[in-house]
This record gives structure tokens, sequence and C-alpha cells, in this order.
């Protein structure tokens, strides 16, 4: 560019001198007509250029660049580098983007590219597979339309993608599809297919594997706690430096009932597939119930409080909730210690129920809060086995959530207290006008 800009220059300067040396020698006219001439020259060789270059423009070839003389000769050769850069940036660029497509075309998942409109942009031969798409066809078309389980769309329109979900295939109804959404880019989302049919027969050979071992458990066990609780009654029978033996035998005998029990639950909620019932629940009546139970399960020790919006009922399984609704306020009271404060609270948050219970009991150090909801897990094994838990619970309540597709938030302070959070969705709140 500096080089174009001196010839300009000097071609300038050159046509003034000549000029000014004929104004001395033959006078003013003279001198303009060659101003003039050469000002006409010098346009009429910019508009030749100009046409090359409009014409070479209709079909860029890199190899036919118009050579230009003068200022053009380096406006064409600024033009001619800019466009090899161009082609070789264009050229790695659909390397990239074949490597890429070669990579997704390999793996067994389904991937599929959608705009800020849901509408297909690019998808993998897997998800043309499991989905029964045709990418020469159904670009930009609606992936809803292809995917026409209700479940799918809620979960579309929904926005919360933290949990993928388990659908039938159109092409396959033997084969289970794990789907999940991924915001990327401006407005994009990254579709993810899995099959997963093989995981489910695992799980559902393991689920009825546990139902099955605990059913048989639990009349066994259910034998032994009876007679030892018979001999234990019985005077003379158990000598008195034997009784807590005995005692200790019947409590361990209780908390392996209670454990085959909350088995038992939680197999019956994983294999239960069916939407749960929309009735209406009645939240001020539940929710006092609640609280009645929570005092009994104190027995004085702690501070109940309440607080509910009475005019704010959800709809879905009343014996799922109250059981996930209970496991929460139980466990608030097992890890709070005495004199301490249970708040229960029922309001409506945003267009949305929320369901929490506050404690200021123990509190639960931040790295065991993503795993308090599997199986079996403890923060403190000892004092799980003291205050009589199975460990079983949040789990029970994660997939009653799940059903009612509500999510479960825990925060906590260790050593200042937790508040477990039930977040329903909106299209599970009714309301209803109070009444004096």
């Amino acid at each position: 560019m500096q080089n174009i800009r001196w010839k300009a220059f000097w071609l300038g300067t050159c046509l003034s001198v000549v000029c000014f040396f004929i104004w001395a020698a033959k006078g003013i006219i003279p001198a303009l007509v060659v101003l003039s001439i050469g000002l006409f020259i010098y346009l009429a060789s910019h508009i030749y250029w100009i046409r090359k270059l409009q014409i070479w423009l209709k079909n860029p070839n890199p190899d036919d660049v118009p050579t230009g003389s003068g200022v053009w000769e380096g406006i064409f050769s600024a033009i001619f580098q800019t466009h090899r850069k161009h082609l070789r940036s264009e050229a790695e660029l659909i390397s990239a983007l074949e490597g890429f497509k070669r990579a997704t075309n390999a793996l067994p998942d389904g991937i599929v590219v959608l705009n800020r409109r849901n509408e297909i942009e690019w998808c993998n031969p897997p998800a043309e597979i499991q989905l029964g798409l045709d990418l020469n066809k159904d670009i930009n078309q609606a992936i809803h339309n292809f995917v026409r389980y209700g479940e799918f769309i809620d979960y579309l329109q929904a926005e919360h993608y933290g949990e993928p979900i388990h659908l039938k295939s159109t092409r396959n109804p033997d084969i289970t599809l794990q789907i999940q959404l991924i915001p990327f880019g401006t407005e994009q989302k990254l579709l993810i297919s899995r099959d997963v049919t093989a995981q489910e027969k695992t799980d559902l050979m393991r689920r009825d594997f546990i139902a099955n071992v605990s059913h048989e458990l639990r009349t066994p066990l259910t034998v032994v706690g009876g007679f030892l609780e018979t001999l234990t009654d019985t005077k003379g029978v158990v000598a008195d430096s034997a009784r807590s033996y005995f005692e200790m035998m019947i409590d361990q005998t209780s908390r392996m009932r209670r454990i085959i029990e909350d088995l038992l639950t939680l197999s019956r909620i994983e294999s239960n597939t069916d939407v749960p019932e929309d009735t209406i629940i009645t939240m001020s009546t539940l929710l006092k119930m609640i609280q009645n139970d929570a005092k009994a399960l104190s027995n004085g020790k702690h501070k109940i409080h309440l607080d509910t919006e009475k005019s704010l009922n959800i709809m879905g399984n009343q014996e799922e909730l109250l059981s996930a609704f209970s496991n929460l306020v139980s466990n608030a009271i097992r890890y709070t210690p005495e004199d301490g404060d249970i708040f229960i609270r029922w309001q409506l948050l945003d267009d949305q129920a929320l369901f929490s219970v506050r404690d200021t009991g123990i509190g639960i150090e931040q790295q065991h809060i993503d795993r308090l909801t599997e199986r079996f897990y403890r923060v403190d094994r000892s004092r799980s086995r003291d205050t009589g838990g199975t460990g079983l619970g949040l789990a029970i309540v994660k997939h009653i959530l799940h059903r009612h597709k509500a999510k479960l938030e825990i925060t906590s302070e260790f050593g200042v207290g937790s508040t477990f959070s039930i977040v329903f969705p909106k299209s599970r709140t009714a309301q209803k006008a109070t009444t004096a």
C-alpha cells in the first residue's frame, strides 16, 4: 500500500513539473491543455483497470488475476495474495470440517445440530438410524416433527437440560434411546442420542434381583424379629446378663427390615414408568399431616415450623410425594441436635411451586452434596447408623421427583445447617381461592 501511494505521488509530481515548464515556456493555455490530457489519460487508465477488475470479480480465478500497470500493478498483486490466503484458509476449514464429520460418523451416538428454532442443521448417520432422519431431505425441518413424543417436546421447551430423558425408538419400539440436549454457540443446541437398551436390560435385571432378594428376606427377618421380641418380653426366658444382647439383635433386625422395605420401595418406583396421576393434592392438609408426624418423630426435642401458601396446590401422586416430603423432614430431624429448629415451607417462587426444609443441624461439607442421592452413600456412617438411616431415602426422593419432572436442590454450610428444596415445574402447580 505504501508503494502504491508512492507511485501515485510520483506520477502526480511529474505531471505537475511538466505543466509548470510548459506554462513558463508557452503560457497558461498550453499548460492547461497538457494537464487536461494527462488527467484524461490517467483517469482513462483507471477506468480501464477498474473494468478489468470488475470482469475478474465475476469469476475470481487466482490464476487469471490481471497484471495491471502503475498503481494497479500493486493493487492486483495485493488482491492476488489476499485471495490465495483466503483459499488456503478455506481449504484448511474444509479439511477440519471433513475431519469432524469423519470423527462424528465413527461415534456410536447420534448427533444432531439444531438452530435457535430447533430446526435440523446437520446430523450424523447414527442419528439418521436412531431417530429416522434423512439429512438430504430433512435439513431445516423442526426436530419435533420426527421425535413425536410428548415427553421430548416438554423437555425441548422446558430448556432445563441437566438430566437426559429416555424414549423408545420410533423405528424399533424394542430399542430405548437416551436423549440429551446441550446448548452451544449462538442459541444453538446439540442433540445427543444413545442406544441404552442393553443398559436398560441390565438395570431391569438388577432391580428384579434386588426386589426378589428383598422380598425373600423380609419374611424370615420378620419371623426372627418376632421371636426375639417374644423371648425378650417373656419373663425368665432371657437372663438379665444376656438381655442387652437380645435388645441389640432386635435393633439390628429392625434396621435390616427398614433397609429391605426401602429397597422394595425404590425398586417399585424405578420399575414404574407410568406418568403419575394428575390428581390435585391439597397441600395445606398434607403439610399439616407431615408437621404432626415430624413432631411425633422429634418427641418434643425440636421446634417444627410450618409456613405454607394455602391457595397453592399441586398435581401428582399423593402417596409418592408424601414419601418424598416426609423423607426430607425426617432427615432434618435426625441430623439436627436437640433444641434445634426445623422450618418447613411451601411457596410459589417465579411461577414454580417450591417445597423446602431448612434445619439448624450439623450441615454437610460441599464435597458430599453431589453424591447424597446415591444408594447407600453416607456422609458419616457411624452417625447414620445411630440415627436409624438406611442410606436409601434420598435415592427414593430422587426417583419420585424424576417421575414428577421436579428437581432437588441442596444448599448447606457445615456446622450451620442445610436446606433441601424441591422445585416443581409450572405445569404441575394448581392454585385455588382460599376459603374463610
